[in-house]
């Protein structure tokens, strides 16, 4: 079997990506029925993190367990990745003693240099540039509650940061619109999302503008990890960028709203929103680990159907 790493969205085609979604629902059927289904037996996940986290620890480490596996859970004190030996070291060194490695970092160079020395499969469990395994879970969700997202329009507002850079490589890959509103300076640059065709990328200069015509409507916080110095003035930016009643009354007639998690309310959105009737983030969160354990199987065992 080809390795095969997952360290951007667009690294899967179109094909395989549906394959993951059609084995998401099977593999979710067989867990909320209480039915084992254990591929992974005597198979072990890596999973190191230089950033913390409390859903991709958990939605990984549940999942390989439940497909019979077992996991290895590295910090950055436990891993030394990159600093007290080579980044291309610790994965020839990784790779001879488990079978895939998710990793979940800061820079998508490093995560690159792991995976072009790894004799495993690698997966991206986020990096400042990209968030592939999130938005699996939420295109998958988008299918699970309005069925196909071919020619959907899903609204981004906020920053144009890993999230929104992997919004729009899947609108290219899979064939729905994204709607971008993002402040002043903290624009979407769609050469580092790694995205050719600006077709499936529309711009617009206010929240409620992008909103209009919106089958879905995401954000994220106005501070991820690592910008925390920035904090004061993104608050300051952000102001008019958060997702509120108003917002998700522009949109279609039963659009949904998501979020990656963890959410400030009363800042990017509205506490009425995120509790409230349109909004599927439980769900989403929940996908996380059916998706991933597709990913895992796909990547482990090859293509099964």
């Amino acid at each position: 079997m080809t390795l095969k790493h997952f360290l951007q969205f667009k690294d899967f085609s179109a094909d395989e990506i549906r394959h993951l979604f059609a084995r998401t629902a099977l593999i979710k059927r067989r867990f909320k029925s209480y039915e084992a289904y254990t591929p992974l037996v005597d198979r072990t996940l890596a999973m190191i993190f230089e950033k913390a986290s409390t859903r991709t620890r958990v939605s990984f480490e549940a999942g390989m367990y439940q497909l019979g596996g077992s996991v290895v859970n590295l910090t950055s004190s436990d891993s030394q990745l990159g600093r007290a030996e080579p980044i291309e070291d610790t994965a020839r060194v990784v790779g001879r003693m488990v079978d895939i490695v998710m990793i979940r970092t800061y820079e998508q160079a490093k995560i690159e240099a792991f995976a072009a020395h790894s004799r495993v499969p690698v997966i991206n469990g986020l990096t400042d540039e990209f968030h592939p395994c999130q938005i699996l879970a939420d295109v998958f969700t988008c299918i699970e509650q309005r069925g196909s997202i071919d020619g959907k329009v899903v609204a981004w507002i906020g920053d144009g940061n890993n999230m929104a850079n992997t919004w729009a490589q899947a609108a290219q890959l899979l064939g729905f619109t994204l709607h971008v509103s993002t402040p002043p300076g903290y624009e979407l640059d769609l050469a580092k999302a790694g995205v050719s065709d600006a077709g499936c990328v529309k711009r617009f200069a206010t929240p409620l503008e992008a909103c209009r015509g919106a089958d879905v409507v995401t954000t994220d916080v106005w501070t991820s990890m690592g910008y925390e110095a920035e904090n004061e003035a993104r608050r300051i930016a952000f102001a008019d960028w958060r997702v509120t009643p108003a917002l998700m009354a522009a949109a279609n007639a039963g659009a949904l709203f998501m979020h990656c998690l963890p959410a400030h309310r009363g800042e990017e959105v509205d506490a009425e929103v995120i509790d409230g009737p349109q909004s599927v983030v439980w769900d989403e969160a929940e996908n996380r680990m059916h998706v991933q354990k597709a990913l895992l199987e796909y990547l482990v065992l090859g293509r099964i159907d």
